[in-house]
């Protein structure tokens, strides 16, 4: 099997006074350090394929299939055979074009996003695609490996005697001793998923489920925070040349709560080096092995929408400027959902297989019950789940959350049938994959 592959990477950073996290904290007032888009394309007999990370909170809707569209006109290639798939941090843009059609005609909302800075981010999408395939590289082997991330990921829904939410195990400064409580349901794997030219490692994929915050939200303090600095920390210690992508799991429930106190801001640090730390010993264990067979799986997805929406409620909401802006910005984005769900335009999900690794894409904020769930239907395969690509839906909790409750599920978009059509369509991806 022929293949080559081309690494792009390119600058998404907002200019200051840009709208973070969807508008309802405070804009963009300091670089911290920048944010990037990050991928690679797939060459072979075929249409190429494509997959990015983007240090964004999200992308939702039209803006997502926007930039879908640009990668693949860029290389050449269906919106279909591309992935694009955000890191979720929080001091960063979070990006639906409809929502900021939606605040800027109330005329005193933050808008979501500046249309002039989203046009120059899909300009150097195309450039960069265009430039990484003059000089692409051989693709012959892959590689995969694990290792556990110590003391970073903690589940944040904390259930009373009843099965029902007691409280979130927030990141904030905290008085009480949830800190103290088990860190629950999460998955304490950091995998990676590495592609040779012979010998010489050319990219490395690094998949954990974690929200990445240390500590956010008040400062308009741009970041890629600590999972894009332990990536650019492996860059240095790493073998030269070798593009190094990292993408969040589902990480719906999960945070950094138990581990972590964001009145104390030197934490970052500390989970940079532990999320670097399981990075490198992953790596260790990675041993190439010659690509014998490869596929590109996709599938539809429409959740329908919350039956306790309602299109006209939620405009009233929006327009009443008694409320604060985080409940008038937010309902935006679930007007825009509803908007989309009454137009059919569904979600595609995606994966690659490759030899017995497979690098699964899904929407929005999932649970990390659908990342293990994932890896139990394919006991034999190392699965490696991205979450964040449409972020259309928002949340995408479990049906028996909806019963428990909590804040997840409060803005959750999805009816509770959201559950069994998500792992209808991580079958059907599997389904597709090559046989031995």
């Amino acid at each position: 099997m022929k293949l080559k592959i081309a690494t792009f990477r390119f600058d998404v950073t907002p200019p200051l006074g840009h709208s973070l996290c969807g508008g309802w904290i405070p804009p963009a007032s300091r670089i911290v350090d920048s944010l990037e888009a990050i991928g690679f394309v797939i060459l072979s007999d075929q249409r190429p394929i494509i997959v990015c990370a983007v240090d964004w909170t999200g992308l939702c809707n039209a803006a997502h299939q926007q930039w879908r569209k640009v990668l693949a006109e860029a290389a050449g290639t269906t919106i279909e055979r591309v992935a694009v798939q955000c890191v979720h941090q929080h001091d960063a843009p979070f990006v639906c074009l409809e929502t900021d059609r939606i605040v800027r005609a109330q005329g005193d909302l933050p808008p979501n996003v500046d249309p002039e800075f989203f046009q120059t981010c899909l300009k150097r999408a195309d450039s960069a695609i265009r430039e990484s395939l003059k000089v692409p590289r051989r693709l012959t082997h892959v590689a995969a490996a694990q290792s556990k991330v110590e003391q970073v990921a903690s589940n944040r829904r904390i259930l009373d005697d009843a099965g029902k939410i007691l409280k979130n195990r927030s990141v904030a400064a905290s008085s009480d001793d949830v800190r103290d409580l088990p860190a629950g349901v999460i998955d304490p794997w950091l995998k990676t998923v590495a592609f040779y030219d012979g010998r010489e490692k050319v990219a490395a994929c690094y998949y954990y489920a974690v929200h990445p915050i240390s500590y956010c939200c008040q400062e308009g303090h741009v970041t890629s925070e600590f999972v894009g600095q332990a990536r650019r920390l492996k860059e240095q210690h790493d073998t030269p040349d070798c593009t190094h992508i990292y993408f969040t799991g589902c990480a719906g429930n999960l945070n950094t709560g138990k581990y972590n106190n964001s009145s104390h801001k030197e934490n970052r640090q500390v989970l940079t080096q532990r999320l670097f730390d399981a990075m490198q010993q992953a790596s260790q264990k990675l041993c190439p092995e010659p690509i014998q067979i490869m596929n590109w799986a996709t599938t539809d997805f429409l959740p329908p929408v919350h039956k306790s929406f309602s299109a006209e409620l939620i405009e009233k909401q929006i327009n009443d400027r008694s409320q604060n802006v985080v409940l008038r910005n937010r309902p935006a984005f679930t007007l825009a959902w509803i908007r989309r769900c009454r137009q059919k335009i569904p979600i595609t999900l995606s994966a690659l297989h490759m030899n017995q690794v497979s690098l699964v894409h899904l929407p929005a904020e999932p649970f990390v019950e659908y990342q293990l769930r994932s890896q139990t239907l394919q006991p034999t395969r190392f699965v490696a789940t991205a979450g964040y690509g449409d972020g259309g839906p928002w949340y995408i909790p479990t049906a028996e959350a909806y019963f428990q409750g909590g804040y997840e599920v409060s803005v959750a978009f999805s009816d509770p049938q959201v559950d069994g059509l998500l792992m209808k369509s991580i079958q059907t991806v599997f389904e597709s994959q090559p046989a031995k």
